[in-house]
């Protein structure tokens, strides 16, 4: 064991020769000439003239050693199946994959845009896209049209893997449809589409374009497709994530830098040893499901779980049963999970032998200290917080127990990660705040560690004015979150800064909320804002003006208005993003600029003060949404 605090600043005070150590654990085919390449800030290359390969990272370097230990733990409870993959046949498999992208005329560079459910074939279409050089976009299965064909016009694949449906809660959930809808709406035309037929749903293949990934696989049952050495700075995959505006980020990672931080974090965060198995309820449509069900479990040597399914189906109990079935030793959700795990009934939690278990890891949203303590008492284990984004792929927030054992404070991700300078800075001043207990914007000085975003795909421009320019007469990376740190170093989390809400760990941006909700024909002006939910931590809840009161006079009118607002958002961005409720206003709160005063809605909505009004227009406005909330 190391002292901490002098791990940490070491980090930050010789980047070089802490992340030089951190590199030998992973393989390189070619040593790096650079460690950190500051000469152009913001950006940052790290590992720069290194060479190596994520796929066989993560799995051909570790066929000398445990070619038949278990790799891929498939379980779906929404078909009853379960698959266990050897590293030997999860090589097979990604090779064959591969060989198909191949056959199909993806190069090094080019774009796979993964829209699947959690089943083995999506594992496998990642690590085949990376193993050639191709980089991968993995759309999340809850997504809509709409927000399908922004990222294929965004990210342009040459290729979309898909397949015919998804299943959630015993439901079939067709995908094919939604990816016919959105090709047709984008621009972009993907020459080829790889469907995998579950058999769930039936579906209409275009011709020409879809391609049946059964038949293609049994072309290239032994074919073998080398890995294709790429440098540390080449593109390992873009994932988007939403913003304060209504197009979404596409959040690109490197190669190298991401490989080394995912296997740090295994060893100095999350403690998994090779051989032991690793259980992240995510999906890999998240950020969580990239770096801890896919790349950092299996670069780390162990075996994973990929689960379809929800947590309480058949009973509340199935995940524990994992836990003792395949010996978990590290387990990964989110606070929602666990707050829908509460209201079962507690004997599921006695039912199974959860001795393997270390400790259970949460993120994704604010974890309460209630639910904190319940779970903690409920497993008899290490509950450890941990915050982080998808623009960082990796914890900035967290208790490094593999460097020095730490007690965690439930309410409090914990502290600053090895590799982040973070910073709590004043929003008026710029200047960082250095006393207890005080609220600021937490921030990150340059440069980001590795695994961190490069970029955004396809736009430099708006990586600077996003991150790098919200600080003022600094250069530092906003995470647009209000924090405050205790007298021991420990940060807590208060809320956005900007308008992005998390809904149940889903990062939703309440403007491509808002311009869903504006197409539809009788709505005038709306607002979305997020608010406190006991369950999945915010909701979004839409205020809107509609054109013509006089049609809405009735109560089954409003009711009518709401159900076509809610098909109109489930239509284009999924349900994920539906609002809890969609309230007919008479007019938005405004400034007497005309900007709309979201802060006060939301803080009203949640039966707080709404604090200094002076500028407001029409207090008549607020104070009606205050008596329909009520």
């Amino acid at each position: 064991m190391t002292n901490y605090a002098d791990f940490h600043r070491r980090s930050i005070e010789d980047r070089e020769g802490f992340w030089g150590e951190q590199a030998r654990l992973i393989d390189w085919h070619r040593a790096p000439a650079q460690v950190c390449d500051q000469s152009r800030p913001p950006f940052v290359r790290w590992f720069a003239g290194g060479e190596t390969n994520l796929c066989h990272n993560a799995v051909d370097r570790h066929l000398a050693a445990r070619a038949d230990q278990n790799a891929l733990i498939f379980v779906s409870t929404e078909t009853d199946t379960e698959r266990v993959y050897s590293y030997r046949e999860l090589h097979a498999e990604v090779q064959r994959m591969a060989a198909i992208y191949r056959s199909l005329g993806v190069k090094k560079g080019d774009r796979v845009l993964i829209y699947m459910p959690m089943i083995p074939e999506a594992c496998f279409a990642m690590l085949a896209a990376v193993r050639i050089g191709a980089i991968h976009s993995v759309v999340f299965g809850g997504f809509a049209s709409h927000s399908l064909a922004s990222r294929i016009d965004d990210a342009q694949p040459t290729l979309i893997v898909s397949a015919d449906a998804g299943m959630r809660g015993g439901k079939v959930v067709p995908y094919k449809p939604l990816l016919d809808e959105a090709i047709s709406l984008s621009s972009h035309k993907p020459a080829r589409v790889v469907m995998v037929d579950r058999g769930l749903a039936g579906f209409a293949r275009v011709e020409g374009r879809d391609v049946d990934h059964a038949a293609l696989r049994a072309q290239h049952l032994d074919t073998a497709v080398p890995c294709e050495w790429v440098d540390a700075t080449h593109p390992s995959y873009i994932l988007y994530t939403s913003g304060t505006t209504g197009k979404p980020k596409g959040v690109q990672r490197d190669t190298g830098g991401y490989a080394v931080a995912l296997a740090a974090s295994m060893k100095h965060i999350y403690m998994g040893e090779p051989g032991e198995t690793y259980f992240s309820t995510s999906d890999i449509g998240w950020v969580v499901g990239h770096s801890y069900i896919i790349y950092g479990p299996l670069i780390n040597g162990m075996a994973t779980i990929m689960y379809e399914g929800l947590p309480i189906r058949p009973d509340a109990g199935i995940w524990w049963s994992l836990v003792e079935k395949y010996k978990v030793t590290v387990m990964f959700s989110a606070p929602t999970a666990v707050r829908v795990l509460k209201k079962q009934d507690p004997a599921y939690l006695k039912k199974h032998d959860l001795s393997s278990l270390k400790a259970l890891f949460l993120a994704g949203e604010p974890l309460d200290e209630p639910t904190a303590t319940w779970i903690a008492e409920a497993l008899q284990r290490p509950i450890v917080d941990n915050y982080w984004q998808t623009e960082t792929g990796w914890p900035i927030l967290a208790i490094c127990n593999g460097v020095q054992a730490a007690p965690s404070k439930f309410g409090s991700p914990g502290k600053a990660v090895y590799g982040y300078d973070v910073q709590l800075i004043d929003e008026g001043s710029g200047e960082p705040i250095t006393e207890p207990h005080r609220k600021g914007v937490v921030a990150v000085a340059g440069p980001l560690p590795p695994g961190c975003l490069q970029t955004v795909w396809g736009d430099d421009r708006r990586f600077v004015s996003t991150y790098w320019s919200s600080i003022p007469g600094r250069q530092m990376y906003s995470t647009f979150d209000w924090g405050v740190k205790d007298e021991d170093g420990y940060f807590y989390i208060l809320g956005r800064t900007d308008d992005v809400i998390n809904v149940a760990g889903h990062r939703l941006g309440t403007r491509e909320i808002e311009e869903s909700i504006s197409s539809h024909p009788a709505v005038a002006e709306v607002a979305v804002v997020g608010v406190a939910d006991a369950l999945k931590g915010q909701v979004a809840m839409a205020f809107v003006v509609v054109k013509d009161a006089s049609r809405l006079s009735s109560p089954d009118a409003l009711r009518q208005l709401e159900t076509e607002v809610l098909r109109v958002v489930d239509e284009q961005l999924g349900a994920v993003a539906r609002p809890a409720r969609v309230h007919v206003v008479a007019t938005l709160p405004k400034t007497r600029s005309g900007k709309v005063l979201r802060r006060a809605i939301q803080a009203v909505c949640e039966g707080r003060d709404a604090g200094d009004l002076t500028t407001m227009e029409d207090p008549a406005a607020l104070a009606q949404i205050g008596a329909i909330v009520r």
